[in-house]
């Protein structure tokens, strides 16, 4: 018994100074790198968002249009209560009238007598019927401001007979 404690005692120490001196490198079965990959920063880099461009009309409360940036805002008490959200316009035969205007009439559900198409939250606010309205955002009009579904939606529950309509080029 005192043998087999002094062989496990021996190998023991043989394992210990083994694991303890100094060993000779020998070349890996596996390529590594001979540099390090660049290290990260631990401090995340900040994203960069541009901010909405701000309505370019003097409207307190009605509507803004840009004819050059395809943009449309609702706007409450100098606020922007909607947008930008993109809109559609008329082509140059027939071209959205720039200027400023106020809301004359509204129909919800509006059928065009003249060009017989529907015409979904319809807010006429300039002559020959223009009007904002639901309308492919890819397809000219015939002179109105076309808004998705959504948009067109909220410009008729939020636009008031008598509000103000501030189209610019």
């Amino acid at each position: 018994m005192r043998s087999t404690r002094a062989v496990a005692l021996l190998g023991f120490l043989l394992v210990t100074a083994a694991c303890a001196a100094p060993r000779e490198t020998t070349p890996s079965l596996i390529a590594e790198p001979s540099t390090l990959p660049p290290t990260t920063s631990a401090t995340p880099t900040p994203a960069t968002t541009t901010p909405p461009p701000s309505p370019p009309c003097d409207v307190k409360t009605g509507a803004c249009v840009s004819l050059s940036q395809h943009l449309a805002w609702l706007l409450r008490d100098g606020h922007v209560v909607r947008g930008p959200v993109p809109a559609g316009f008329g082509p140059p035969d027939q071209a959205t009238p720039a200027g400023s205007f106020h809301v004359v009439w509204k129909d919800r559900d509006h059928h065009s007598s003249i060009y017989g198409t529907n015409m979904p939250n319809s807010v006429f606010f300039a002559a020959g019927g223009i009007a904002f309205h639901a309308g492919p955002l890819d397809a000219p009009s015939h002179g109105c401001v076309h808004l998705s579904d959504t948009d067109s939606a909220a410009f008729f529950d939020g636009l008031g007979v008598g509000d103000a309509v501030q189209v610019r080029a």
